[in-house]
């Protein structure tokens, strides 16, 4: 049976949703946290550091949400600053200098939208990410958790294997938001919602994705496991790749391209 979209987008957004210190905390071992961005601050809403996935090193960045009301605002309910994307670029970089595959969690509805964000470059900073990120030299892993709103998702997920969770949503804008521009009524979010094609089935449809991510026993360890053990499959394929940089290019430049018949 086909999903009803919107009702996807509400499971997304489930305050009882694994957030991304819960996948670091059950996937990886020896998480040690780096924290700022060497220009402004510390963003809570995007945790960042070094782990141990099996016995590899990687760096894990994950945008994290909270769960309780409390941990949410502190979390800025998981809208990332400029000095949040700039701390995620800063520990790939460093994840580059030193051989080390990234794995980043997304879960956003969207960047910051506010005027400190704006003032602080926020623009400038997604940009950046996707202009990086396109050319690491390291495998790339990006998982879509529960949310992927617009580019304060995509500054993470220029990678070589982007991946959703079966009841994640992927799109350029929110269904309220997208009601809101088009029918200048929220209210409308069910019919954009289906427009939208955000679903996790949309995107592997249309090639946005690679791979879907059942969600049986969600927050038990087995789904970690699960998780975890098709992580190490794809970034030991990925590190022996000699045509890395080329291939992720090539990835991003062939979306929404179209044949036209002759």
């Amino acid at each position: 049976m086909d999903q009803i979209p919107y009702a996807v987008v509400k499971l997304a957004r489930d305050n009882m949703r694994p957030t991304g210190l819960d996948y670091i905390g059950h996937i990886f071992k020896d998480f040690t946290e780096l924290h700022g961005d060497r220009r402004f601050g510390d963003d809570p809403a995007i945790v960042g550091g070094v782990a141990w996935l099996g016995d590899t090193p990687v760096t894990v960045i994950a945008i994290e949400k909270g769960h309780t009301a409390k941990e949410r605002s502190f979390r800025n309910f998981g809208a990332p600053n400029p000095e949040g994307y700039r701390k995620a670029l800063r520990l790939m970089k460093q994840a580059e200098k030193f051989g080390r595959p990234v794995v980043c969690f997304i879960d956003t509805s969207g960047a910051c939208c506010g005027i400190g964000a704006e003032e602080r470059g926020q623009g400038q900073a997604i940009a950046e990410n996707l202009m990086e990120m396109s050319t690491l030299c390291v495998p790339v892993v990006s998982i879509l958790v529960g949310e992927g709103g617009s580019g304060g998702a995509l500054a993470l997920a220029v990678a070589d294997r982007v991946w959703m969770l079966e009841n994640a949503v992927y799109s350029v804008i929110s269904p309220e938001g997208c009601a809101s521009i088009l029918w200048k009524d929220a209210k409308q979010a069910e019919t954009a919602a289906a427009s939208l094609k955000l679903t996790a089935k949309d995107a592997l449809r249309f090639g946005v994705i690679e791979r879907i991510l059942p969600e049986k026993d969600m927050g038990k360890q087995p789904f970690y496991d699960r998780i975890a053990a098709a992580l190490k499959t794809e970034l030991d394929a990925l590190s022996r790749d000699p045509d890395l940089i080329a291939k992720r290019y090539a990835r991003f430049r062939g979306l929404g391209a179209v044949e036209e018949s002759k």
